[in-house]
Formats: structure tokens, sequence, C-alpha cells
């Protein structure tokens, strides 16, 4: 049996690769599971510095596992212990100071939405599908869509899209400020072709973090999505030290100096 999430790091990237493929990259209690083991030990690893979130198959993340649901669980307790489950890796990875980039191609719904907004930086295929869709089965938003959907587009867009049973398109999706880009193939590459050419643009983005000052590129992540807990002047404050605190780094050290040293200040 394949296992539900596939974990690499190579040179400072860790890439996790949602793994059920048959089921749309759904989520059953085994994924769940992998999930929330897979992103705490992404954030938890020292020679991690970015991290890239893609997924095997047609499609992202088509939320939970419907038929699992409605085989496997036998009550609203065992949904809800699921979902905090999955919360867990949302937490690990947004509360993070590590970078992510998402590839999502195909189709991303329900509780997909939520994995795919862990993501500070998402690429999706020219002719992804992303949407809601939770009331088609009578079910309510979770893994974070109430919490983030609304921040990334906001409030009145967000109720738009779970209040309808609407999928977005990419184009969409890009001009709401879901996600940053969409990614077409060439019309005569094969079947497989926009999902590569979304994995190849995500994996770009990440080596353009790893190759600059990745550290910096993660306090500036962590800076804006902690924004939410903190007050205005109490934000003030965090960046001030945030900003003071990377300036003692050997590597803010380094391209201060170049920096300086090119302009003439360092003769």
């Amino acid at each position: 049996m394949s296992d539900p999430i596939l974990f690499t790091v190579d040179d400072g990237l860790a890439r996790l690769t949602l793994n059920r493929p048959a089921s749309l990259n759904a989520f059953d209690a085994d994924l769940a599971m992998a999930w929330r083991d897979v992103t705490a030990e992404a954030v938890g690893r020292d020679d991690v510095r970015a991290i890239l979130l893609d997924a095997a198959g047609r499609a992202f993340c088509a939320g939970g596992d419907v038929v699992a649901m409605a085989t496997t669980m036998g009550s609203g307790a065992d949904i809800t212990s699921l979902a905090h489950v999955i919360n867990e890796g949302i937490l690990s990875l947004t509360q993070s100071a590590i970078p992510v980039v998402a590839a999502a191609h195909g189709t991303t719904a329900g509780g997909g939405l939520g994995i795919l907004m862990c993501s500070d930086y998402a690429v999706v295929g020219a002719s992804s599908k992303i949407g809601s869709l939770y009331a088609n089965i009578g079910l309510t938003p979770d893994l974070s869509v109430s919490a983030q959907l609304a921040r990334a587009v906001g409030e009145r867009r967000a109720l738009q899209l779970v209040l309808q049973d609407r999928l977005l398109s990419a184009e969409e999706a890009v001009e709401w400020g879901l996600v940053a880009e969409a990614v077409a193939a060439d019309a005569d590459a094969g079947a497989d072709a926009e999902a590569d050419a979304v994995r190849a643009r995500a994996e770009q983005i990440a080596r353009f973090w790893l190759a600059g000052a990745a550290g910096a590129y993660g306090q500036a992540k962590r800076l804006v999505r902690s924004q939410p807990s903190r007050s205005f002047a109490e934000q003030l404050a965090e960046e001030a030290r945030s900003i003071g605190a990377a300036f003692e780094t050997a590597d803010a050290k380094a391209r201060v100096a170049g920096f300086a040293a090119s302009r003439g200040g360092g003769r």
C-alpha cells in the first residue's frame, strides 16, 4: 500500500505530495494522520528552508473523502476528531517561518481549498477549477476555509463562493487573489503536461527562495500570517524586533555588507 503522503527533502526543499490519486487526494483517516505527522516533521527540520506542496494524479485535493465518511465514520464526533487532526497540519504550515508554495493542478474543492490556502504562494493550471461545494452534501466549511478564505479574497467574495454551487476558473482565482499564477501547457503536449508545468513553476519559485535569503522570506511570511493576532501597535513592535533579529544573522550581515560595498560604502 502506497504512503498517503510522499515526503522528500532535497537541498533545503521539502516536497509533500498528497498521494491518494484514485480518490482525488481526498482526506481519509490515514491521509489525515500522515498529513499531521509529515507537516510537523517538515517544519521541524533544520535542513528545510522551503516547502512545496503538490499532489499525485489528476486533481490537487477534493477535500474530505465522502465515501469514507459514509462507511467508516459513525457520528459527527468522528468527523470533528478527524478535522482536528488535519488542523494540526494546517497550523504547522501556517504558523511556521518557512515559505510554502502549492502546485495545485486540476480541481481543488471543499477542504482541499483550506489545504491550498496553507500555502503562501499558489500556482494552478490554466484549466484548474476551485470551489467550496460543502453544501452540496449538507456540510459546512472546515480545514480553515472559513478562517482563511475571507482574508484571501474579501468577505463578500468568500460568501459568494461558499453560498453557491460554483467552481472558480483559474483566471477567476487569479483575479480574486486566491492564487498567484495560472500556468498553461503547450496545446500539443500530453494529458499530464499541465500538471507537470504547474509543478515545475512551483519548484522554480521554491528554488528562488532557496537561492536568496530564505530565512528572511520565511520571517516575512511569519509576520504577515501572524498579524491578525496582534494590535497595530503590537505588530509595529514585532516588526521592529524581527528586523533587528534579522540584522544579526550571518546571511543579513553578508548581504548588507555586500550592498554597501557595491555602493561605495565599503571603501
